[in-house]
C-alpha cells in the first residue's frame, strides 16, 4: 500500500455543505471512498490557515490515487492536492540507486 497526503481548501459552496453535515460526516465520506478502492483512511484533520483539511490515506497505487484525486477535484466544493509519501526505508532504497544523468552545462 502506498501512503498519500491530500490537502485542500473548501469553496463557499463546500463550507455550506460542511456546516450542514459536520466534520465527522466528511471524514466518513473519505473513509468510504478510500475503502471502495482497496485502501483505508489513516488520518483526517481540519486546520486553520491556507488549507482547510489534511488527510492521509493508503491506496494500492498511483493509478488509484489519481482516480481518488480526480473524483474529489471535479466538484465545486473544494480544491485538493495529492502528495505521495515515502517511508524512511523507501528513501534509503532510492538513495542506493545509481542514476546515469548528465547535469545541464556539463560534458561529463
Amino acid at each position: 500500500m502506498q501512503k498519500y497526503l491530500l490537502y485542500g481548501a473548501y469553496s463557499p459552496e463546500g463550507y455550506k455543505g460542511l456546516l450542514a453535515e459536520g466534520g465527522t460526516k466528511r471524514a466518513e465520506a473519505v473513509r468510504i471512498a478510500a475503502e471502495s478502492m482497496g485502501g483505508n483512511l489513516e488520518a483526517f484533520y481540519f486546520s486553520f490557515g491556507e488549507n482547510d483539511f489534511y488527510v492521509i490515506i493508503n491506496l494500492p497505487d498511483n493509478v488509484n490515487a489519481t482516480a481518488f484525486s480526480l473524483a474529489g477535484n471535479v466538484n465545486a466544493s473544494f480544491t485538493m492536492k495529492t502528495v505521495t509519501l515515502l517511508t524512511p526505508e523507501e528513501l534509503d532504497a532510492a538513495m542506493k540507486i545509481k542514476v546515469n544523468y548528465r547535469m545541464p552545462g556539463r560534458s561529463e
